[in-house]
């Protein structure tokens, strides 16, 4: 599939976006290159291929889930301009 410039300047008219021809000529034939991969990754032969999450056969590793902080939230909220309830207490700014 190959897209010409007179597309690209549509989107870019439908997105808003301010282009000239020399961008316009650049995206045309990027976008043209990226389709023509993704049209020979279409061809590839996949039968048999299991899905995967992840092409390498990796773990995260991941940190414990344990408390490493302790609870100063009366600290905090002593010096907060507003407090009611144990929450912070905000200008409305949403009318």
């Amino acid at each position: 599939m190959s897209v010409d410039t007179s597309e690209v300047r549509r989107i870019a008219h439908l997105s808003r976006l301010a282009m000239n021809d020399d961008q316009a000529r650049d995206f045309a034939g990027g976008l043209s290159d990226i389709f023509a991969f993704v049209e020979q990754l279409d061809g590839a032969a996949i039968d048999g291929v299991e899905p995967m999450a992840h092409p390498l056969d990796a773990e995260q590793r991941l940190r414990p889930d344990a408390v490493t902080e302790s609870d100063r939230r009366e600290t905090f909220q002593a010096i907060a301009p507003a407090v009611e309830g144990g929450l912070y207490l905000v200008p409305r700014v949403i009318e």
